[in-house]
């Protein structure tokens, strides 16, 4: 019982560093977002996450939710231009459930057969442990079209 209270404090102190980190990576995130937003003059919304989107083509199919299947075809990469991975033109299946945060939010925006970008911050995409080729705290940009809703 005498060790719990300096656990307790220890605990709590690295408790709030990481949400400081998180909080300045956040902060981060947004400006490396606003400034690819203003270079690339585009007309994006944000959807108070940190996600921002761009509809180029809205689609007049089916809708779809956060926990449905659906096909997209895609292009990733980060805001210097270079893509890191694609699918075909004819896409890929996958529930938006097993995808990273972002996917899982900013999909359902679009209709089958709409088109536009995906804008992650970090903590939606693959955040401070990055994946294979992606670095970590990596904002990426997705162009999209949901091929279709299932």
């Amino acid at each position: 019982m005498k060790y719990f209270l300096p656990i307790l404090l220890v605990s709590l102190a690295f408790s709030s560093c990481g949400k400081k980190k998180a909080a300045k990576q956040a902060a981060l995130d947004e400006t490396i977002i606003q400034q690819y937003i203003a270079d690339n003059n585009l007309s994006a919304t944000a959807t108070g996450s940190g996600l921002y989107y761009v509809i180029d083509a809205q689609g007049s199919g089916s809708g779809c939710s956060s926990s449905s299947t659906v096909k997209v075809a895609y292009s990733g990469y980060f805001t210097d231009g270079v893509v890191f991975d694609q699918s075909s033109a004819a896409g890929i299946e996958f529930p938006l459930q097993g995808v990273i945060q972002g996917w899982t939010e900013g999909i359902p925006y679009f209709k089958e057969g709409g088109t536009g970008k995906l804008l992650l911050p970090s903590s939606l995409a693959y955040g401070r442990n990055g994946s294979g080729s992606i670095p970590p705290n990596s904002v990426l940009i997705f162009d999209i079209e949901l091929i279709e809703v299932f």
